[in-house]
């Protein structure tokens, strides 16, 4: 049986201390680059598994991250969870993956005994939990670091975003180069940040058009398929229906098409659908969707980097920014 190689082995190898082993381990600051790369290469060359426990009774740390999330859109939550994953990786941590009510009081209450089962070393916020004053305030009653992915606020703030406003405004700017006038937006869930950037970055859009605000052409959603249809059945009721549907996620742009081709429009030729995140379904359903592609992966993935950042050295680093890209598809052209 092969004797398992232990940290006095990596220590001997790289011609340092057990002591300094153990800070390239546990990623501590502080450390020559020279000196890590020593050990690290001692240690890969030896096939040195570090213990999780060991690590943790080392460090006061349980190297778990939980990513706590209520966002209804699987599509968008799997991007994140890859994202989270693969920085979890590559730092030899545990992702828990916690979901959360969707009652403020009752998530709160659910966050304080996951601290106090797993232990996690911080967490991962997801819309709309991002924004919710309950959840933040028990976070910071607990002392536990915590990352944001698209938080409404970004004062003092860890986490990552991307200008939404911009991107929902240039969506727009899309469709009226198409010669769309009476553009309609199917709004996100109210208690979501993005959904105020979206629909800022709608009327923003309109504004840039002199394109006047039309109330009955702005219909709540919340983010689901089901939602999508039944603000699709709104909007196409009308009298003088819209020519051009805005919806700001996939899943309910989804929703509006499903609808459209129920009543028999063809897309894009009667109607043209649009959405936001450019999940991957957006490519797959016929014709295949117009949309804003959000890095959704790379998002999870600098939220949590910034996560450890904040772990190692607790001062607010401020929001990561990321860039976003307009996807033309099948689903939006010209104006009937």
């Amino acid at each position: 049986m092969a004797t398992r190689v232990r940290i006095q082995d990596v220590a001997a190898s790289a011609g340092v201390s057990i002591k300094t082993v153990s800070r390239v381990m546990n990623r501590e600051p502080n450390v020559r680059t020279e000196t890590r790369d020593k050990v690290m290469q001692a240690a890969e060359s030896l096939r040195y598994m570090p213990q999780i426990s060991a690590r943790s009774l080392a460090g006061n740390r349980s190297f778990n991250i939980a990513l706590v999330y209520n966002n209804p859109s699987s599509n968008y939550m799997m991007g994140v969870i890859s994202g989270v994953l693969d920085a979890c990786a590559s730092e030899q941590y545990h992702m828990i993956l916690s979901p959360a009510a969707l009652d403020e009081s009752v998530v709160a209450v659910a966050i304080s005994e996951l601290v106090a089962r797993s232990r996690p070393d911080g967490l991962i916020l997801t819309p709309p939990l991002t924004d919710s004053p309950a959840v933040l305030d028990r976070l910071i009653e607990l002392g536990t670091p915590f990352a944001s992915i698209s938080p409404w606020r970004h004062q003092d703030c860890v986490g990552v975003a991307m200008d939404e406003p911009l991107a929902a405004e240039q969506m727009v700017d899309h469709l009226v180069s198409l010669g769309h006038r009476r553009i309609a937006h199917v709004i996100g869930h109210p208690a979501h940040g993005a959904s105020h950037w979206r629909l800022a970055g709608y009327r923003r859009g309109l504004a840039k058009a002199g394109i006047a605000q039309d109330a009955s052409l702005e219909v709540q959603g919340a983010f689901s398929f089901e939602s999508g249809m039944a603000a699709g059945r709104v909007l196409l009721d009308q009298d003088t229906m819209p020519t051009a549907i805005f919806a700001a996620n996939d899943d309910m742009a989804a929703g509006v098409m499903h609808v459209a081709l129920e009543r028999g429009l063809r897309l894009p030729r009667d109607l043209s659908v649009c959405g936001f995140d450019d999940t991957p379904m957006s490519q797959q359903i016929f014709p295949s969707l117009t949309t804003i592609h959000q890095p959704t992966e790379e998002m999870g993935r600098l939220a949590t980097r910034a996560l450890f950042a904040y772990i190692r050295n607790p001062q607010p680093t401020g929001i990561a920014r990321v860039t976003h890209t307009l996807k033309v598809r099948e689903s939006t052209g010209p104006a009937p």
